[in-house]
């Protein structure tokens, strides 16, 4: 089953880069055209590099490795959050704290709260407190929510990191290179890839683009823990098989009934 098709990246606008007079030079390899003063990106080194990417991340999960999805932008908050749920694995939507890696011992601190306060309110002990002081610790609550609920069951430093924006995220970049984290990112027309470990030329801007490649890397994870290819729907081949069933069985059941 493929992982990626020419016709899903097209159809998801991956080949958009930005206007020609933001571009960065570092970028020339990836970039196939210029049109009505928009680069367009390579869509034949994207395939070939998406499908790399994918098989970076299987490989580096089936040996036991956690992948942690880091996309603030607006555009990226839901797909990064939803994608790296639905793998298990972690992700950080609202805003990069200085130290989230580099000084996880501090951040961990902050988490360790977080999951009290939880505890407190699962078995009531909370309610030792006074109305005033339950009205603050639910201020708490929500603020760490806001910031760490993506990374409350990330126990140590992730292996790999996941990056929708590397111009964004400069700082979460920064610091995988001082950790030696692997990155594997997005590469729009616009930044320099030099940072990135597993580049994956395209459009970072684009909703729809940007669901595209955080599913590709979320299925990646489920493979390298099942060890069942899937698509780009998080499916695998049975999946698709019962599907094409069920869709079968319903038509039957229409026709009877049209027939009655």
């Amino acid at each position: 089953m493929a992982i990626i098709s020419m016709k899903q990246l097209l159809e998801a606008g991956v080949h958009f880069g930005h206007q020609t007079k933001r571009w960065n030079p570092k970028m020339k390899d990836y970039i196939f055209t210029e049109r009505n003063g928009i680069y367009i990106i390579d869509l034949q080194k994207t395939l070939k590099l998406t499908k790399s990417a994918y098989m970076y991340v299987r490989n580096a999960v089936s040996d036991g490795a956690t992948v942690l999805f880091v996309g603030t932008k607006k555009q990226a908050r839901e797909a990064v959050k939803s994608e790296a749920e639905r793998c298990g694995m972690f992700y950080v939507n609202t805003r990069w704290l200085g130290g989230t890696l580099t000084n996880f011992r501090v951040i961990r601190s902050r988490i360790q709260r977080l999951l009290e306060i939880e505890k407190m309110e699962e078995d009531g002990t909370i309610q030792k407190y006074t109305k005033k002081e339950r009205v603050n610790i639910a201020k708490e609550k929500d603020r760490l929510e806001k910031f760490l609920g993506g990374i409350k069951n990330m126990k140590k430093l992730p292996d790999v990191v996941f990056i929708v924006d590397i111009k964004r995220e400069e700082n979460a970049v920064k610091e995988c290179k001082k950790l030696g984290i692997p990155v594997v990112a997005i590469i729009d027309t616009n930044v320099d890839p030099e940072p990135v470990d597993v580049p994956i030329p395209g459009n970072d801007d684009a909703i729809r683009a940007i669901k595209l490649f955080s599913s590709i890397v979320a299925n990646a994870v489920l493979e390298g823990n099942q060890g069942v290819q899937l698509n780009e729907e998080g499916k695998t081949a049975d999946d698709m098989k019962e599907d094409e069933k069920a869709s079968k069985e319903n038509e039957n059941k229409v026709e009877k009934e049209k027939e009655a």
